[in-house]
């Protein structure tokens, strides 16, 4: 994940450059470092940088990295012609290369060359069964294609063996409720709870399925994490604070708030209402009457 600092570094780059103050080669390097995807800035940045032989010149080994760069952002942005020309300098300065053998089966991806890119995956990974993103090239065609079903196939195979890449956990999360798969994606966000236990996107996002589940002990447990998310962010989780009183509200109404934890329970809906509405009214008062609204609205149905 990117931090806040190196974000904002990013952005002051990004100005400058774009305003023609310079810093280009350093803000690809930091687009690189960050392993972002800012592609029309890469390709029109790096291209200024290739088609000036001084500036190229002065990179040094520098250059081949600057090359596979922009062949992979002209890939992305569609131009082909230029992302082939990129990969035929490469290929002429490491014929041999499995690198640049990678980078021409994106191309036959790029092109929709879909059975020669899978050839050349398949090829690549008999020779080296660990190179992590070829397995992923292949989750991303599949994905491509509108394979769904084959993208969560080719991520669980690649899981059994990087068990540790919380990205694609959260890949194979979001392909599961694309389908309307929520056990399953539950059970990626489990995985990423336990490996990385202080993010609270993942706190929300597992409480977010847990409650469209649905049933009691989904929406008690839903609103634990709920709960975690809000202290991870020091209570400053919108999102968390409505599931708080979505949770409780639906919990009442399941229970037909007979227990005196039912009542304990509309207290602390109430107190995450409070919070809700202080804040709305603080950064958003135009919309706090809509706001106001919808969570009396849950605390009548409790």
């Amino acid at each position: 994940m990117v931090t806040k600092t190196e974000d904002t570094q990013l952005n002051r780059l990004e100005n400058q450059v774009d305003n023609g103050g310079g810093g280009a080669w350093e803000y690809l390097c930091l687009v690189r470092k960050l392993k972002l995807r800012r592609s029309e800035k890469v390709l029109r940045h790096g291209l200024s940088i290739l088609n000036d032989p001084k500036k190229r010149s002065s990179l040094g080994p520098d250059e081949w990295t600057l090359y596979e760069q922009v062949a992979v952002a002209a890939m992305d942005c569609q131009h082909l012609d230029v992302a082939k020309d990129c990969i035929k300098v490469l290929q002429k300065r490491f014929p041999e290369s499995k690198r640049v053998g990678r980078l021409e089966a994106m191309l036959l991806e790029a092109k929709g060359s879909w059975d020669e890119a899978e050839k050349a995956y398949t090829s690549f990974l008999e020779d080296n069964p660990l190179d992590q993103i070829i397995h992923k090239r292949r989750v991303a065609m599949a994905k491509s294609q509108g394979n769904i079903s084959v993208a969560i196939e080719w991520l669980n195979k690649y899981l059994e063996t990087f068990m540790a890449d919380h990205d694609a956990w959260r890949e194979l999360a979001e392909l599961y409720i694309s389908l309307q798969m929520y056990k399953q994606a539950s059970f990626c966000y489990e995985e990423l709870i336990i490996s990385q236990p202080t993010v609270p996107l993942f706190h929300l996002a597992y409480a977010d399925v847990l409650y469209t589940l649905g049933g009691l002990e989904n929406l008690q447990t839903a609103k634990k994490y709920y709960a975690s998310a809000i202290d991870l962010t020091g209570g400053k989780n919108t999102r968390a604070l409505f599931g708080i009183c979505l949770c409780t509200s639906a919990i009442v109404q399941l229970t037909r708030g007979k227990s005196k934890e039912d009542k304990d329970k509309s207290q602390v809906q109430s107190l995450a209402a409070k919070v809700l509405e202080k804040d709305y009214k603080q950064r958003a008062p135009d919309k706090l009457p809509q706001v106001t609204t919808v969570l009396k609205g849950l605390t009548l149905s409790s």
